[in-house]
């Protein structure tokens, strides 16, 4: 598993209260870029425009909070696993 950050999205500080989520799939100049909006309203509540349809909150605790949500829901961790082994036994001797 890789601790590396998604390449793909970068948190973009505009002012000292507002940033961007951009995504970096897709051109300078295309409008699907930009990802969201986040808006600092206070020491520890950061509110999120969404410019796509995600089904994320939005309210958070951080600007770097709401990265982490994207990146999560466009890289869900891996749920495929090795076959797990189950031990087989010869059947039980029928008795009469």
């Amino acid at each position: 598993m890789s601790l590396m950050p998604d390449p793909r999205f970068e948190l973009r500080k505009v002012t000292d209260s507002e940033w961007l989520i951009v995504d970096h799939k897709y051109a300078p100049h295309d409008a699907r870029r930009t990802v969201a909006c986040i808006y600092k309203l206070d020491t520890v509540e950061y509110e999120v425009l969404w410019l796509r349809d995600l089904p994320l909150a939005s309210f958070y605790m951080s600007a770097e909070e709401v990265l982490a949500d994207v990146q999560r829901f466009h890289n869900p961790p891996s749920r495929s696993t090795a076959p797990i082994k189950i031990p087989h036994r010869p059947p039980l001797a029928a008795t009469a």
